[in-house]
């Protein structure tokens, strides 16, 4: 009896959701901390492009294959061969967290890949005449040990002689078990809903308020303001409406463009999620504000202070997610600039303004909302 409840319960186990399981590490470019040389993982490049890659583990070699080109490499070893010829490598091929990476310069080099470097969302863009991905760039040395994924902490800044206390929640974005998504109140526009219960309906471990919206309508329609997207596609639409936008996409790769930007970035399939709230706050690390630029005439923005909320994307692809009290829009900039940001910008403020982490709020907002921006670790 007992044999047979074992293997009842094995076999449960085995059926259990696969967020239990270990996720798979993401496709991503690793950039060596010492020699600044970069590697592309070879399960990024089977099939791209109509390439064909095998793995030979008994002899760690890995054969590429595109057209009449061939290229065999060994893990460890500082030499290729390419169509029978012997050819000098700067860097030997390595596996790191399962996966094997190659050196990304003799790849562009013998099958042609066109290399554009992304500044701006520290991302490299891989393009052939027929294909393009962008992947993060992410300095690191093999085998160096996944960060915690996600770190809440309480933090003083002080800006003019001010102090302000702030929650900040950071995220790895590149952690393999991290995923982004856009979550509408009661997953329709004009909805409102308790950030909290966003966050647990979604399965959430982070949740921030997300767009503007009219909360003080009498209506029970509460119109969201600005693009909202999520799993690629637009929930909300705003054309016209000249506001940064936080976008996202299938890698994870942030990006804060301008609203006259949407629709042109939409149409090459580069985002799989987003809001569009601002102002943004920085630009490449410095405080960068042209408020009235954007559109927003509301003293709440403008000259006044209040509860604000605000995201923040690092260079090494950290999300910093901040709320805080009475802080003006050029005060919170500077918070987010000494938080480490490199790009930023802000969120709804006020009553709407809340942080939700690991089953209770480190804000609390004053109303419901109408979306939010959550984090769930799979």
């Amino acid at each position: 009896m007992k044999k047979s409840i074992a293997i009842l319960l094995m076999a449960f186990i085995l059926m259990m959701p696969s967020a239990f399981a270990a996720a798979p590490p993401k496709n991503i470019v690793i950039m060596d901390a010492k020699s600044n040389h970069s590697f592309v993982p070879v399960r990024f490049l089977n099939g791209l492009d109509g390439n064909a890659v095998q793995w030979d583990e008994a002899s760690k070699q890995v054969k590429i294959a595109h057209g009449n080109i061939q290229i065999n490499m060994t893990l460890g070893q500082k030499t290729a061969n390419v169509n029978d010829q012997s050819v000098a490598l700067q860097d030997a091929p390595f596996k790191d967290n399962g996966l094997v990476y190659v050196p990304l310069q003799i790849i562009s080099k013998e099958l042609g890949y066109q290399l554009d470097w992304l500044k701006t969302s520290n991302a490299v863009k891989i393009s052939s005449a027929t294909t393009s991905s962008v992947l993060p760039v992410v300095t690191k040395t093999a085998g160096q040990t996944l960060p915690n994924p996600i770190v809440s902490e309480k933090k003083t800044f002080k800006v003019g002689g001010r102090s302000f206390s702030t929650q900040v929640v950071t995220v790895s974005l590149m952690h393999p078990q991290v995923q982004m998504d856009v979550v509408l109140a009661g997953n329709k526009p004009g909805n409102v809903e308790d950030l909290s219960s966003i966050a647990k309906r979604s399965g959430a471990a982070v949740a921030i308020n997300g767009t503007f919206f009219n909360a003080y309508t009498s209506d029970s329609y509460k119109a969201p303001y600005g693009y909202i997207l999520s799993k690629g596609e637009i929930k909300m639409s705003a054309p016209g409406d000249q506001r940064v936008i936080f976008t996202y996409d299938e890698n994870q790769i942030v990006n804060l463009i301008a609203g006259s930007d949407f629709k042109n970035t939409f149409g090459q399939g580069l985002i799989a999620g987003g809001l569009q709230a601002g102002p943004r706050l920085l630009v490449d690390g410095k405080v960068s504000l042209n408020v009235k630029q954007e559109g927003f005439k509301d003293p709440k923005i403008l000259t006044g202070g209040g509860a604000r909320s605000a995201l923040g994307i690092t260079k090494d692809h950290k999300l910093i997610l901040l709320t805080t009290g009475g802080a003006t829009i050029p005060q919170l900039a500077e918070i987010m600039r000494q938080a480490g940001a490199y790009q930023a910008m802000n969120l709804d403020g006020g009553a709407s303004s809340g942080l939700y982490y690991n089953g209770k709020y480190l804000t609390t907002p004053g109303r419901k909302i109408s979306n939010a921006l959550v984090i769930k670790v799979q």
